[in-house]
């Protein structure tokens, strides 16, 4: 069952109204997501986005606007992914993982959690017909990119796995994941100055060996600290290039595999 919670005009844009959608995913559980508007922009994609962390945007409603935690570097970037022509659905975490820190990596692997984001997904396509569904994710949220890739298969047409999390507390997380286990095609990008002890560079390069990587140098001086969005963890001052890069990588045209 779907609930409708708010539909939302973009003001000073003429265009299709964005909205907060609530699914129920499993028994007793509900899922709200966001769809931004695109204004006079057709889009010709539609990103899942999940963002890194507990993965809690606190999607909410508060004198008729929607809110949401945009530091991180998706919603962030959410007006390039728009140029782009690709449609950002945001994702909250499911009912059941509000509380405390949010998703845990052993939830991001489980089959709740493709239950969740196959609801997600059928939602999507309903609303978007023909349009190709791509999960985007980064830093924690990349755990969820990798194994709900794998468990969706071609219900999704491809993944982005951004600033990916290959080790926690020393101990290998995606470094020693299987990724030729994913059906489906699968983006790497990173920043070579990724100074998070979780994120580091080289295991991205090493993938990008065998799969499409899009390095990235520059951008502003840091404003957070190394694991935090305001940093080259989060792509801070190159969020532009970045995008266009995940955006064209996902439409099928020649991208960007370096950008400095």
């Amino acid at each position: 069952m779907r609930v409708l919670l708010a539909a939302l005009l973009l003001a000073a844009l003429p265009a299709p109204a964005r909205e907060i959608v609530t699914l129920q995913t499993r028994p007793g559980v509900a899922l709200s997501f966001f769809i931004a508007g695109m204004g006079a922009i057709e889009p010709k994609a539609v990103a899942l986005m999940l963002i890194g962390g507990g993965g809690n945007i606190r999607l909410r409603e508060e004198g008729g606007q929607v809110r949401f935690g945009a530091q991180n570097f998706l919603p962030r970037a959410r007006r390039e992914f728009i140029a782009q022509g690709i449609q950002p659905v945001f994702l909250d975490n499911p009912t059941d993982q509000q509380a405390g820190p949010g998703m845990s990596d052993a939830f991001r692997e489980r089959r709740e959690h493709a239950a969740d984001l196959r609801a997600v997904v059928a939602e999507v396509k309903k609303r978007f017909p023909g349009l190709p569904v791509f999960l985007v994710t980064t830093s924690r949220s990349t755990i969820s990119g990798a194994y709900q890739a794998k468990a969706l298969g071609n219900e999704l047409a491809g993944v982005v796995l951004s600033s990916s999390l290959f080790r926690d507390r020393n101990s290998p997380v995606l470094a020693v994941f299987d990724f030729s286990s994913v059906g489906i095609p699968v983006l790497f990008v990173h920043h070579r100055a990724d100074a998070c002890i979780a994120t580091p560079y080289y295991e991205a390069e090493r993938l990008g060996a065998k799969y499409p990587l899009v390095s990235v140098s520059g951008g502003k001086p840091p404003e957070t600290g190394p694991c935090d969005p305001l940093s080259p963890h989060g792509y801070f001052g190159k969020e532009a290039e970045t995008v266009a890069a995940i955006a064209a990588w996902m439409l099928g045209k020649p991208y960007a595999r370096e950008i400095r």
